[in-house]
């Protein structure tokens, strides 16, 4: 195995230790919802004042939190025995299968992941081929022998990774970079933490890229697909704010089906929250729904900034509080949507995910409209949210997009 390959090796031992714990939070939380439950049933009517819930609540304390203490000791157990067989687990390459499924952990889980030291917990990193790259000079040389001084970053969407920007045997950025030169680089991220946070942590490892650059680097594009649109927009806001350098190398930032001013589904989980609360027998059942990560109730909006969260129930049912929004200055800026509608007589409904405004950064509050020229908005028909990822139409879009 090479340097690069172990660099890149994922170890077994931390993945079975990372899947030990997310296993013994789950059994956690289904002990306390089970217990509200109990407490509630048992405490006596509500209209009788729950006469009974102080004495039930001492019992099933007592009860429960033995059940919880023996959990987490299990959780720790496994710790201990999972270090120790560190060394004879070995270490073995990731595949396209546990990448995936790693991904979609963190797309829910993310945050809890993060704040838990996980090992499942992915770190902010630019790949290629699936490996990470060091920002240092010599490294990257030594990777990328054949740099540019036009750059392309791919960054993907929620839940996914920077592997699934391939999809059917076609990979936009690969052909781009095939066609016009760019040396292409893929974003890797824990999409369930806030996009403001990882708006952020993009801008500085852009900061970062540029310094070490192997030659001067003179143009740089970014293309989000989903999410990924929304990091691309918070890093350039995080960047005029701190003054980045590499905000004056931006030249193009492309959205596809990226959800700038919200999800329905996110929408519509938040209000299944909200249903679930109104009576105390379901409203243990609420603790369900609070499971999505930072990074999915951003979707419910579209929130880029920290304002657009700090300091806000993250599940409960709050209005839009984003103000006035714009792309960035001095940047083309293009959007693409995908809808399922077969002819452009119909209702353009979304592609099963993110409406065509919403992709379009149309909303009925002008100043909340993002402001893409006619010219650099495409409307895709007969297209779902991933078919962006590989559709021919989109591609010659791109392609002329970034000719020009």
């Amino acid at each position: 195995m090479t340097s690069q390959s172990l660099r890149g090796a994922w170890k077994n031992a931390d993945a079975l230790r990372g899947a030990s714990r997310l296993a013994v939070q789950a059994t956690q939380g289904v002990i306390g919802i089970v217990r509200e439950m109990h407490c509630t049933i048992a405490s006596g009517p509500a209209i009788l004042g729950s006469p009974l819930a102080r004495p039930v609540r001492a019992l099933t304390g007592l009860v429960y939190g033995t059940l919880e203490g023996v959990t987490q000791q299990v959780g720790a157990g496994l710790d201990t025995v999972l270090a120790q067989l560190a060394p004879w687990l070995g270490d073995s390459l990731p595949g396209p299968q546990r990448e995936a499924v790693v991904a979609a952990l963190n797309g829910v889980l993310g945050d809890a992941l993060d704040e838990g030291g996980n090992p499942l917990a992915i770190p902010m990193a630019f790949r290629i081929h699936g490996q990470p790259l060091s920002l240092e000079p010599a490294a990257l040389r030594a990777a990328l022998p054949g740099a540019a001084s036009r750059v392309l970053v791919l960054v993907h969407g929620s839940s996914m990774n920077d592997l699934q920007w391939n999809r059917l045997g076609h990979d936009h950025g690969a052909a781009l970079a095939r066609d016009l030169g760019y040396t292409l680089l893929y974003l890797h991220y824990n999409s369930g933490l806030h996009v403001s946070r990882n708006g952020r942590a993009f801008s500085e490892l852009l900061e970062q890229l540029v310094a070490a650059w192997p030659v001067p680097l003179e143009e740089l594009t970014l293309i989000g697909h989903s999410m990924g649109g929304l990091v691309s927009r918070s890093a350039c806001l995080d960047a005029e704010a701190r003054g980045h350098g590499w905000r004056h190398r931006l030249r193009k930032l492309i959205c596809l089906g990226t959800p700038h001013h919200g999800s329905p589904l996110e929408r519509g989980g938040s209000w299944i929250d909200v249903l679930l609360g109104i009576s105390p027998y379901s409203a243990p059942f609420a603790r369900l729904g609070r499971i999505r990560g930072a990074g999915v109730t951003d979707l419910r909006f579209g929130n880029v900034l920290d304002e657009h969260w700090e300091g806000r129930e993250r599940f409960g049912w709050g209005g839009d509080v984003r103000r006035k929004l714009a792309l960035p200055d001095g940047v083309d800026c293009y959007a693409v949507a995908a809808t399922s509608a077969q002819a452009w007589a119909e209702r353009l409904p979304g592609d099963g995910l993110v409406p065509v405004a919403s992709a379009l950064g149309r909303h009925l509050q002008p100043e909340l409209t993002l402001r893409f020229p006619d010219a650099n908005q495409r409307i895709i028909l007969r297209a779902n949210h991933l078919d962006l990822l590989n559709h021919p139409e989109v591609y010659d879009t791109l392609r002329t997009w970034l000719s020009s």
